[in-house]
């Protein structure tokens, strides 16, 4: 029997089927969210000029000495790092984003990443 996705994972359907409907410009960017294991990246991104207009990480050193946290493997870690994105996207003149979750699903981390960051402003 052969396998039906060829090694592809369902994250990766789910992220086809919301990039379809999911798309930045400038007055809207995408807030894109990658998740690992140990740390969080988002990057803010115009698709109208194809262009990344800001990138935010939890390796960062800005984030560590801003939050104190090491890695961001965990939930608090994210609610931190949801604040301190929308905080330098204000700082960018970003007030309104569409946020992609990426294919992952809207529990745990991303969540608590969203909804940190729209407490801290940042409208989606």
């Amino acid at each position: 029997m052969k396998p039906k996705h060829k090694g592809r994972s369902n994250r990766i359907f789910r992220h086809y089927r919301i990039r379809k409907k999911v798309s930045g410009n400038p007055e809207r960017p995408r807030l894109s969210v990658a998740p690992s294991i140990n740390h969080i990246e988002a990057q803010i991104i115009d698709d109208y000029d194809q262009k990344t207009l800001v990138g935010f990480s939890t390796k960062s050193k800005d984030f560590k000495k801003a939050s104190g946290f090491g890695k961001g493997g965990n939930v608090e870690a994210a609610v931190a790092f949801g604040a301190y994105v929308a905080e330098k996207a204000r700082q960018k003149g970003i007030d309104k984003v569409v946020f992609d979750r990426g294919g992952y699903l809207y529990h745990g981390r991303i969540k608590a990443f969203a909804e940190a960051a729209r407490e801290k402003g940042l409208s989606f």
